[in-house]
């Protein structure tokens, strides 16, 4: 079995998945929507994944105030995992991304990825670090 992480954007949704030993996170894809608030696509894609990768559970970015509070962004986010948990029955680990997006824009910079490519990949990037940062933690309490 794999863990999937997932980073909520406003358009978007990056994917990433573990390896099955559950050591390390793989970008997989960005799924994109037209609007905000359409997610039966994006939960049916996210449910395809889930069966093509064996998932059996999910991390989701929560997207924390730097001041640990819970915005707007936080709020869609609680939603978002409540519809995945009904949706598809796995349970929906909620990990703070503070700083992800900024960790996954510096890393392209440093890969010398040009600014305006960067969008392109930034959520994906973003879904990695979350992932992988949930993974790291489990393997210092094991």
């Amino acid at each position: 079995m794999r863990i999937m992480g997932l980073d909520l954007g406003s358009k978007t949704v990056g994917v990433a998945i573990s390896d099955p030993l559950l050591i390390t996170a793989q970008g997989i894809e960005i799924i994109r929507r037209k609007e905000e608030n359409k997610l039966r696509q994006t939960l049916a894609r996210i449910e395809a994944l889930i069966v093509e990768y064996e998932v059996d559970r999910i991390v989701l970015g929560l997207p924390k105030n730097m001041n640990d509070t819970l915005g707007e962004r936080a709020q869609l986010s609680l939603e978002f995992k409540e519809k995945l948990e009904r949706r598809t029955g796995l349970p929906v680990v909620m990990w703070d991304e503070r700083l992800t997006t900024v960790a996954a824009d510096k890393a392209m910079m440093e890969a010398g990825i040009r600014r305006e490519n960067r969008k392109d990949y930034v959520d994906m990037i973003a879904a990695c670090l979350i992932l992988q940062g949930y993974l790291d933690s489990r393997a210092a309490f094991s």
